[in-house]
C-alpha cells in the first residue's frame, strides 16, 4: 500500500516543485512589470513628466540579447550549440570507450544515445549558422550586375 502511494506521490511532488521553481518567478516578475507600466501610464495620463531613469529602467527589463541583431544572435546560438553538440558527442565516445570493457550492450547504449543527442544539438547549431550565413548575404554571394 505504501509503495503504491509513493509511486505516484514522489513524481508529483518533484514535478510540482520544478514547476513552482520555474513558474513562480515568472509570475512575480510579470506582476512587478505590470505595476511599473501602470505607474508610467498614470503619469502620462496626468501629463506629469516621466523621469529618464524610469525610461532606462524599462529598457533594463528587456531581455539581454534584445539589442543584438538577429544575425548575430544566430551566430552566437549556432556556435554555442555546435560546441555543446561536439562536447556531448565526445562524452558519448568516452562512455562507449570506457564501458566497452564492462559490458558491450551498455557501452553501445550509453555512448550511442549520448552521442546521438550531441548530434542533434550540433545539427541545430549548423542550422543556426546557416541562418546567420543567409542573413548576412554570404561572402560568395553574387552581386547583381556582375
Amino acid at each position: 500500500m505504501d509503495s503504491d502511494v509513493t509511486s505516484w506521490l514522489t513524481p508529483l511532488i518533484f514535478f510540482t516543485f520544478v514547476g513552482a521553481v520555474i513558474l513562480v518567478p515568472l509570475y512575480l516578475r510579470s506582476k512587478d512589470r505590470q505595476k511599473f507600466y501602470d505607474a508610467i501610464k498614470v503619469a502620462y495620463e496626468k501629463a506629469q513628466p516621466v523621469a529618464p531613469d524610469l525610461i532606462a529602467a524599462m529598457g533594463a527589463n528587456a531581455p539581454p540579447d534584445a539589442a543584438i541583431p538577429p544575425a548575430e544572435r544566430d551566430l552566437r546560438a549556432g556556435v554555442i550549440l555546435l560546441a555543446a553538440g561536439t562536447g556531448m558527442g565526445l562524452l558519448g565516445f568516452g562512455l562507449w570507450y570506457g564501458l566497452m570493457s564492462v559490458d558491450e550492450a551498455s557501452a553501445y547504449g550509453s555512448g550511442g544515445w549520448t552521442a546521438g543527442m550531441g548530434a542533434i544539438l550540433a545539427l541545430v547549431g549548423f542550422v543556426h549558422l546557416g541562418f546567420w550565413f543567409a542573413r548576412r548575404g554570404g561572402r560568395g554571394a553574387r552581386q547583381p550586375g556582375r
